[in-house]
């Protein structure tokens, strides 16, 4: 089975200093030692360098860019990256267009759903279930902590 994971759960991956560090290597772990796949999207890598780069005090890592960059690589090395199929997807019952208003205004969440729909990928990792569980499909959003 792929497993699509929340930016989230990559930042905490590789912060030793957050609470939920040893939770997501944990919850990853767990994943590939039943041989399920880990995925990720485009948009994954770049939600990650904005929080690694953004200031501590503005809730970000405040890592240079080169390092954020070197992070990234190795994020895209470790994981296997779903290729793009479109940005948006415009129609179908499970579409980003069903989704309703107010559930949209979480577009990044909103995307991951949608490429998850696109990919047939049938579970999402995240520390924030809550904010998913407003969207339509026979998704699993599984919490990062095992």
């Amino acid at each position: 089975m792929d497993v699509l994971i929340d930016t989230n759960i990559l930042v905490r991956r590789i912060n030793r200093h957050d609470p939920h560090y040893r939770d997501a290597r944990s919850a990853l772990k767990a994943i590939e030692d039943r041989g399920d796949r880990i995925c990720i999207v485009a948009q994954n890598i770049l939600e990650f360098w904005n929080v690694a780069t953004r200031p501590a005090d503005r809730n970000g890592l405040a890592l240079t860019p080169l390092l954020a960059d070197r992070i990234a690589l190795r994020i895209e090395e470790s994981f296997h990256l779903l290729p793009r199929r479109t940005m948006f997807i415009g129609s179908g019952e499970n579409s980003l267009c069903s989704i309703p208003s107010r559930a949209a205004s979480k577009v990044y969440d909103a995307r991951l759903v949608a490429v998850s729909i696109v990919h047939q990928v049938r579970a999402i990792l995240t520390f924030n279930v809550g904010d998913f569980r407003r969207y339509p499909g026979s998704r699993r959003f599984i919490h990062g902590r095992w």
